[in-house]
């Protein structure tokens, strides 16, 4: 077996250069997984290959794997960085391409759905965060890391402790939700982390939240897939639907660009119900023609 001790090495030198970056720790976590599954491929340290090695390992990832184009681009982004950044070999940037992502409007719940969605949940834990989750329309990372303190009842707010973009922010602690954070609280007693796993010691995990997120919505009978980001577009989308300003749901999200907000224009029921379709501008000339019997052929 070959000594695959170098890799190592290479591992905490990458971990050292995203973190001198402020790189997230789920970044650094994906970014240095990506990498380590590249050698594990090829059986051989990363230093070691080149474009010929990663382009076959890309067609490997598409074609055996057929992982999704979002995990494939991560993979790419995390061989990108290490090259560049870890190795200093820029030149073999060049020959790791990016495919073009196809682009898919949000899935969108209803007011209804969400009513049924939440009524769904009997767990009052799990009530809490998704309720969160839609009321603040926090990421799935972000519900997860929610501190006690970080619920401000006096002001109504919730901070969003480095939320992607390592950025805090602010958003809205509905008074519909307050009661209910109040008696889950008075029930479980969390100290440090607002929703703890097993311990104390450790928030819930966003595989569990996101577990119970897709069993509430079978539960609820809905039809679509109901996941945390799911929620998230359905609070901005319901947003710009009630009038309020892109620029206003553009900082409650906390996207670094407007453009990213802008795309909920796209599916909100309010825009696409506000413009007449132009079959209208002919209804005066389509007068009901009247009705017709049908021949009836002779055998």
């Amino acid at each position: 077996m070959r000594d695959l001790r170098p890799i190592t090495a290479l591992r905490q030198r990458m971990i050292d250069d995203l973190r001198l970056r402020n790189r997230s720790p789920r970044t650094i976590q994906s970014y240095v997984a990506h990498v380590a599954n590249f050698a594990k491929y090829w059986q051989r340290s990363p230093e070691q290959l080149g474009p010929e090695e990663i382009r076959r390992y890309q067609l490997y990832l598409v074609k055996e794997r057929a992982v999704s184009w979002s995990t494939f681009n991560q993979a790419v982004s995390a061989l990108r960085f290490f090259y560049r950044v870890t190795l200093g070999r820029s030149e073999v940037i060049e020959h790791i391409p990016y495919p073009r992502r196809a682009r898919q409007l949000p899935v969108v719940l209803s007011a209804e759905e969400v009513s049924r969605f939440l009524g769904a949940i009997h767990n009052l834990k799990y009530r809490a965060i998704l309720m969160t989750v839609y009321a603040g329309g926090l990421r799935l990372s972000e519900v997860a890391n929610l501190r006690v303190a970080d619920i401000d009842s006096q002001r109504m707010t919730i901070r969003v402790r480095q939320g992607k973009g390592q950025k805090d922010r602010y958003v809205m602690l509905a008074p519909t939700l307050l009661p209910v954070l109040r008696e889950y609280w008075h029930a479980a007693r969390p100290r440090g982390w607002l929703f703890p796993g097993r311990t104390d010691e450790h928030s819930l995990t966003v595989s569990s939240i996101e577990k119970v997120c897709r069993q509430a919505g079978r539960a609820a009978g809905l039809s679509k897939p109901v996941t945390v980001r799911c929620l998230r577009h359905t609070f901005a989308t319901h947003l710009l639907e009630t009038g309020t300003n892109i620029r206003v749901i553009q900082t409650l999200l906390g996207h670094r660009s407007v453009a990213t907000t802008q795309r909920y224009t796209y599916v909100s029921a309010a825009t696409v119900q506000a413009i007449a379709s132009p079959l209208e501008h002919l209804a005066p000339a389509l007068k009901p023609r009247p009705k017709r019997r049908c021949a009836r052929t002779s055998k």
